[in-house]
């Protein structure tokens, strides 16, 4: 292999413990987010890459860990042999696999978590299995329910905004967004405005081959590939959908409605089938990690709440490409910038939440009058937080109106309210409330 830069993953601190403490260990995502990659590096890297090879911040990728010591073997199930292999005997599959194994594409062969839950139960060692997979497993009941208790999952996100710097270490100054939403908040700071570096961003998102395209072009041209891809390997996987070509019509119409309110009939409208069935296959698209609907956070302390989800793509370059909404395009369309935005901003969040200590859930807030918070954060110990989102490069009071209404209805557990905006001063809007600009997202003040 010759040599290659590669990004540090923060979660890689998570799936290290995962495999001290637990039998089997799920890494889970979309396909090309960089399970392999991952799985490879932290349980067999001596074995996968060159002393030679690099991160994309210039460190030997070979660090001398303690725990690549650890000699896993790998298969991956798009293997046709190895697949039908696994099919016709699980049991003895597994039984003739090596002491510690990286399964990739694990959705491929559901007959094998029967066998493995057998081997385990037999044979308990912590990290005895990596297993990875590019569908929701935990959707389908019968193999989420083979593993329980045996099973610890590490979810995988696209490359954060933090990691594209070439930096995974959680710890510092620059990775703690969170930590000062939920903490003590942000301190009075200045730093330039993105502008047209953020819808850039936004453009690029976050697969790790994407982005190794050197032209604007030849970027959008892999995810429409990607998209096109994941149709004819993966949908085929989960269902017997007659009309293939449906899909990428349904994700591209899926990208023209991300951070709005999910609307079955606005998307059904654009096809001739029914309600249900377009139902059905949004949910298909869910289990491949290619949209998800956010909940809309509720209260008894208030009334006349919008109760249904929004829509959001798991990546804006997977989004932008779909649309055909390039840098240029997308800076003279300012609705659909706004959406965009709000998408990768949430989408920033959700995977920066992954390697947190403290579980977070995420929720919108609307009610029927129109006033919204984009993003409520819960914490489990209750603590909730409020981020709306602003295309714009300054915020006035009036752009608080949805925080204020959260934090009357939450009292002491609303613990922070933030805009993020495109401009260049973090300053306090009052108590709890602060308007702070988009690029602390991954850069320290």
């Amino acid at each position: 292999m010759s040599n290659q830069f590669f990004y540090p993953r923060s979660v890689e601190s998570r799936l290290v413990e995962a495999l001290e403490d637990s039998p089997a260990v799920l890494i889970h995502g979309p396909r090309q987010c960089g399970k392999t990659t991952l799985a490879q590096l932290t349980c067999a890297p001596s074995y996968f890459y060159r002393p030679g090879d690099r991160t994309r911040s210039g460190e030997p990728l070979i660090r001398g860990n303690p725990r690549q010591s650890r000699d896993y073997s790998y298969f991956s199930f798009d293997e046709q042999i190895i697949r039908d292999g696994a099919r016709a005997d699980p049991a003895g599959f597994v039984a003739a696999l090596p002491e510690r194994v990286i399964l990739d594409e694990v959705q491929r062969v559901p007959e094998l978590f029967e066998a493995i839950k057998l081997s385990v139960d037999r044979h308990r060692v912590p990290g005895r299995f990596v297993l990875m997979g590019s569908t929701n497993v935990l959707l389908i009941p019968r193999l989420s329910d083979s593993l329980a208790g045996r099973l610890q999952i590490v979810q995988l996100h696209p490359l954060t905004q933090y990691e594209l710097t070439g930096q995974s270490d959680s710890s510092r100054p620059d990775a703690n967004f969170l930590s000062e939403l939920f903490g003590e908040g942000f301190p009075v700071f200045r730093c330039d405005r993105l502008g047209e570096e953020l819808i850039e961003r936004i453009v690029a998102g976050g697969y790790p081959a994407a982005l190794a395209r050197p032209t604007a072009r030849r970027l959008a041209n892999w995810y429409r590939d990607y998209a096109e891809s994941i149709v004819q390997r993966d949908v085929r996987d989960l269902t017997q959908i007659r009309s293939l070509d449906l899909m990428p019509r349904l994700l591209r119409a899926a990208a023209a409605h991300t951070a709005q309110l999910f609307n079955l009939s606005n998307l059904a409208s654009h096809f001739e089938i029914s309600r249900p069935s377009i139902g059905d296959y949004v949910t298909i698209l869910e289990r491949l990690f290619l949209l998800e609907r956010l909940p809309a956070w509720h209260s008894n302390r208030l009334k006349r709440l919008v109760k249904r989800s929004k829509l959001h793509l798991k990546d804006t370059g997977l989004a932008a490409a779909l649309l055909d909404a390039g840098a240029k395009a997308l800076s003279a369309d300012r609705t659909l910038l706004g959406n965009l935005l709000e998408t990768f901003v949430f989408q920033e969040l959700r995977r920066q939440a992954s390697w947190q200590e403290i579980p977070t859930e995420f929720f919108h807030f609307r009610d029927k009058d129109g006033i919204e918070t984009d993003i409520v954060l819960q914490q489990t110990s209750g603590a909730v937080a409020g981020v709306e989102i602003k295309a714009a490069s300054t915020v006035s009071s009036k752009d608080f109106r949805g925080l204020r209404k959260l934090e009357q209805a939450l009292g002491d557990r609303f613990v922070r309210g933030v805009v993020l905006y495109d401009g260049e001063i973090s300053i306090p809007f009052g108590n709890r409330l602060h308007a702070v600009p988009i690029s602390r997202l991954w850069r320290a003040p």
